[in-house]
């Protein structure tokens, strides 16, 4: 009998059938991988299994009962956990508080905090995934967060575990670790949904593949049945492209030159501690680091969303340092930000809105004040096109649209203001294959057209992929620099983590070595 049973379920947005009668079954300690473009109808299909949607048709058995999950509680008391790829955390409050919220320890209506705590460290520990469980979510990395999102699953002893995109801002090394846990919870009789947009680790994890494209089911497979390449066939229904071809790099004239900058985080405490370094046009460097070292306040210094303490930025010999986030895009600075609902766009804007944000005061969209509706509409017509952002009219609310698709939105916008330098953070997070693809020829087009590219990305295979040189960044300073074809994934895992310490350390410590000895 199947542990969770879905019977031709159906969900119809405004001009989208996001689900069109969608039948899946989930065994008893079995992994099965949904994929699909994005815009195809997996998280939808997941949100109503956990109560965060209402289905317009179909049935819903757990363990072979009929159900009707109106709520994430009623989901959880049946078992059913989720790991969102957009976080549904309560930011004010600390991790241990979003941790126990719904399953909170104590007697009489008070909160045992020392117990709570005591409980979210135990479980930190024993799945390796490292957090303070008094910071409040507000002070947190993107990185922290995910971690939070996946123990707070944990915490509230799921038998079924849906994972969507848990990956997402994990080093190589603790994707290997989360994938251990899952196996292990998986051996002991625990099922999980895991959507994911990465066909390698589709391949290593799951059981069996289920397929979605435009709201159905296309297709069932397993690991041992197929390839990467059949896989991306069937998800986008065309060859895929799944390497990134690129030419040698032709650095031109330096664009951007990062002297000695210091840059405090919102506690007050040094995240970014004398970095330098340049980028040149015609070329793209990389800035790898485990989520939380410094290089979020990195860029938004960059990009005039923080200001630095100390040090000194310069854009094509024009200082940018103390610049605002507007005076930073008047200078040729496109922005695509590691979180696209904080950062990126505005959720209760329409597309065409969102899509000419940061120029809307200027020509042609915009004289004297007044904005020039036909100029909007026209610019968001041809890059929703040349984009490919599924929608039925830029008259749709950014909200509305899936993911990935909002991704698109945000590339589409700061590439389409044609900068001088394009700080890319995390810019395929949560995309399909197809989409990847996409994004990629359009960061490697900034390259070839002479643009200054810095890409921040916790994909290792993304940084190996697009980059010339590669900068590793440990606790805000960077400890290692290399071409891309003397490093690869476990060398920049190792350095990510710590290993080795930077080159001057290693000096360093040679130095104090023969001094000790002689």
């Amino acid at each position: 009998m199947p542990v969770l049973e879905l019977r031709e379920i159906t969900k119809i947005f405004p001009g989208v059938v996001a689900n069109d009668r969608v039948s899946l079954e989930l065994e008893r300690g079995e992994i099965v991988a949904l994929l699909g473009e994005n815009g195809a109808g997996k998280s939808t299909l997941m949100n109503v299994v956990y109560g965060l949607m209402s289905s317009d048709g179909g049935q819903i058995l757990v363990n072979g009962e009929m159900v009707k999950i109106k709520s994430p509680r009623q989901a959880i008391d049946l078992g059913i956990g989720m790991v969102h790829q957009h976080f549904m955390l309560v930011e004010p409050l600390t991790v241990t508080e979003n941790i126990i919220l719904g399953r909170e320890p104590g007697r009489l209506g008070v909160i045992d905090f020392a117990t709570a705590r005591q409980k979210v460290q135990e479980i930190s520990a024993r799945y390796g995934l490292k957090v303070d469980p008094d910071a409040k979510i507000m002070d947190l990395s993107v990185g922290m967060q995910q971690r939070v999102e996946i123990l707070k699953a944990l915490y509230q002893g799921a038998s079924v575990l849906i994972l969507d995109e848990p990956t997402a801002v994990l080093t190589p090394q603790e994707v290997k670790e989360l994938f251990r846990v899952v196996r292990s919870l998986v051996d002991e009789g625990l099922s999980v949904v895991f959507i994911t947009h990465k066909l390698e680790e589709v391949m290593s994890v799951s059981d069996r593949i289920v397929v979605m494209r435009d709201g159905k089911v296309v297709g069932e497979t397993k690991p041992s049945e197929t390839d990467d390449v059949g896989l991306a066939r069937m998800m986008v229904g065309r060859d895929v492209v799944l390497s990134v071809e690129k030419g040698p790099s032709t650095c031109g004239a330096q664009v951007l030159e990062v002297t000695d900058l210091e840059v405090r985080d919102d506690r007050g405490l040094e995240a970014v501690r004398g970095v330098s370094f340049t980028v040149c046009g015609g070329e793209v460097v990389a800035l790898a680091g485990v989520s939380g070292n410094g290089q979020s306040e990195l860029v938004e210094a960059i990009v005039g969303l923080r200001r630095p303490s100390s040090g000194s930025l310069q854009l094509k010999g024009l200082d940018i340092t103390h610049a605002s986030a507007r005076a930073s895009i008047e200078a040729g600075v496109s922005h695509i930000p590691e979180d696209r609902h904080r950062r990126g766009l505005v959720l209760e804007f329409d597309l065409a809105e969102n899509l000419i944000l940061g120029d809307h005061r200027l020509p042609p969209f915009a004289s004297h004040g007044i904005m020039h509706p036909s100029a909007i509409a026209g610019v968001a017509e041809r890059r929703i096109e040349d984009y490919d952002v599924r929608t039925p009219s830029w008259h749709v609310l950014a909200s509305n649209l899936s993911g990935g698709n909002q991704q698109k939105v945000v590339v589409a916008r700061e590439i389409g203001r044609n900068p001088e330098l394009l700080v890319a953070a995390q810019p395929t997070r949560g995309l399909d294959v197809g989409s990847i693809e996409f994004v990629h020829k359009q960061i490697l087009a900034e390259r070839e057209n002479g643009k200054a590219v810095l890409l921040v990305s916790l994909e290792l295979e993304e940084v190996l992929s697009l980059a010339d040189r590669i900068l590793v960044i440990f606790e805000g300073r960077i400890v290692q620099e290399f071409t891309v074809d003397e490093v690869d994934e476990e060398t920049l895992g190792y350095y990510m983590t710590g290993g080795g310490g930077s080159k001057l350390d290693g000096e360093a410590e040679h130095v104090e070595m023969t001094e000790g000895d002689s």
